[in-house]
């Protein structure tokens, strides 16, 4: 158990820095930045089986040890519809992991659409309202845990919780650029 908690806040880190890395290199493609690195000279348009969209943050898991104040259950109960249930809380069921690779799959492909300006208008909204929904659905969950449990957590998971929140709140402020971007370029691309 403690090594399941110990490897999932390793790749919780991992993902917050990903994220922090994708946003803060958002004023646009420079060197070494993802949307850079997303579409190598050797690749063709549209080539986007490698490309990898950026995920949101993970949140911790704590929840998973027992002497854990967070009951998931509860929180499961009060947000059902939630999507950090389908894309992150911890599960072992191989239904919900193939769901979750699934969307992952579908995402990067239409990720690396918009990227390559192959996609559709309605392909570029459908991704960005995407990235907008599991922002604020995550968003949410860890606002909960905060209100409801915040005062019992250790100090690194609840600042874990507040992190997370800050990221997926510069993402949202982020995806309507990012859409209206990738927009004008698609647009341009059809008045060549």
């Amino acid at each position: 158990m403690r090594k399941t908690i110990g490897l999932a806040l390793i790749a919780i880190a991992a993902a917050l820095a990903l994220l922090w890395y994708v946003v803060a290199g958002s004023s646009g493609p420079e060197k070494g930045t993802v949307a850079a690195q997303a579409q190598p000279p050797d690749r063709a348009p549209g080539d986007s089986a490698r490309l990898a969209r950026p995920e949101p943050p993970a949140l911790p898991v704590e929840a998973t040890n027992s002497a854990s104040p967070v009951d998931l259950d509860e929180l499961r109960r009060r947000l059902p519809d939630n999507l950090y249930w389908a894309l992150g809380a911890p599960t072992d069921d191989e239904a919900v992991l193939g769901k979750r690779r699934e969307h992952d799959r579908e995402s990067n492909e239409l990720y690396g659409k918009v990227l390559s300006t192959t996609a559709t208008e309605e392909e570029i909204r459908r991704y960005y309202e995407d990235r907008r929904r599991v922002s604020e659905d995550y968003m949410q969950f860890a606002a909960r845990v905060l209100a409801d449990y915040g005062s019992q957590l250790p100090e690194e998971q609840r600042g874990m919780y507040e992190l997370s929140i800050e990221l997926h709140r510069a993402r949202l402020a982020q995806i309507p650029r990012d859409r209206d971007d990738a927009l004008a370029r698609l647009r341009a691309k059809r008045g060549r």
